[in-house]
């Protein structure tokens, strides 16, 4: 994707727009027809796609734009920006986050028909202490999902490192960059002595707090066809020829990268735990034609995990590495378990990056 552009142009060009174009909207018949076109969906028979995705483009707009008002509000209540980082702001902001996500999903349930089920993990309950949650990426938006379930029913304070691009949404850019998460920007495009996703992960990892959970995708990106047989071959590349083999036999995911993980250990509080998520209903959407085909989804989303304490790991990083693909293959085993439709290896190819 094409890189973000600078923080002011960002601030000043981006965020206002999104703001003018929501304020246009509001007024419009077209947002007229488009609330009542919403609310036919659920009388009228057929799939209404198009009515559907302009319904959701265009609540996402509002969406957007009233965030960013609420967190310029936040900004003059600060002192604008001189008392961001006090702990009374920063619960500030975390309170909005939760109630953004709960309002944006409240929306994607209603328009597109989705179920989230959330299973309590297994092991011992969550503790108070730092958490560590790896969880698979599969379908869109499922980090979303994932972050939602941490702020809503965790009770958590959740801290993500993500793509750069995603600075391209306003709200996202502001809100996140208030919070115990970063934009990473890849290495290809880095400057030099700017810290990659490894260095990032450690610094949040050392920083999280009793309520903090440090979200880690380590597969690296969305799974896909392309993803997984690359992972698989750069694995025998570097002679680990025994994993190769093992990513194989797990069809609905890829084998995991495990640098970001090791970090986050080898910086975040010894008392802390490791949550491993796995969930299901998104394995079918891998491309932008995927989806346009699915709507509405009318899918139930199903969120499972394994808590495990990090004095229970191994000590060595080797042995954390093994573990790290036994929990793997666990997923993978949880996915077939709940009849997924079609493993990963089946699916249509994709032409993304």
């Amino acid at each position: 994707m094409i890189a973000p552009p600078p923080k002011v142009v960002r601030r000043l060009v981006l965020a206002p727009l999104v703001v003018a174009l929501a304020v246009l909207l509001v007024p419009t018949s077209i947002m007229l027809a488009l609330v009542v076109g919403a609310a036919l969906t659920w009388v009228l028979p057929g799939r209404l796609r198009v009515v559907r995705l302009l319904w959701m483009l265009s609540f996402y707009v509002l969406w957007d734009a009233l965030a960013l008002v609420v967190l310029l509000g936040l900004w003059i209540a600060s002192g604008f920006g001189l008392a961001m980082h006090k702990p009374w702001m920063q619960r500030a902001h975390v309170a909005v986050a939760r109630w953004a996500l709960a309002v944006l999903f409240w929306q994607v349930r209603w328009t597109l028909r989705l179920k989230i089920v959330v299973e309590a993990p297994t092991g011992a309950s969550v503790p108070d202490v730092p958490v560590l949650v790896l969880s698979r990426h599969a379908g869109p938006g499922d980090s979303f999902i994932l972050v939602d379930t941490l702020l809503g029913r965790g009770g958590r304070t959740p801290a993500v490192v993500l793509k750069d691009t995603l600075q391209w949404d306003p709200a996202i850019d502001v809100l996140l960059g208030r919070l115990p998460a970063a934009f990473v920007t890849p290495r290809s495009r880095r400057r030099p002595g700017r810290p990659g996703a490894t260095a990032t992960v450690a610094r949040i990892a050392g920083d999280l707090g009793s309520d903090g959970a440090l979200v880690l995708f380590p597969e690296g990106g969305n799974v896909t066809p392309r993803r997984r047989a690359a992972r698989i071959e750069a694995l025998r590349a570097a002679g680990q020829e025994s994993l190769a083999e093992r990513a194989e036999r797990m069809p609905h995911v890829m084998a995991p990268h495990t640098g970001g993980f090791l970090a986050a250990l080898g910086a975040v509080r010894p008392d802390a735990a490791v949550l491993v998520v796995a969930h299901s209903g998104l394995e079918r959407l891998v491309t932008a034609r995927d989806i346009w085909r699915e709507l509405p989804m009318d899918k139930e989303i199903v969120l499972g995990g394994q808590l495990t304490r990090v004095a229970d790991l191994p000590a060595d990083a080797e042995g954390r590495e093994l573990w790290l693909f036994d929990q793997w293959e666990q997923v993978d085993a949880w996915i077939t378990a709940r009849d997924v439709d079609r493993p990963v290896e089946d699916l249509p190819r994709d032409h993304s990056g």
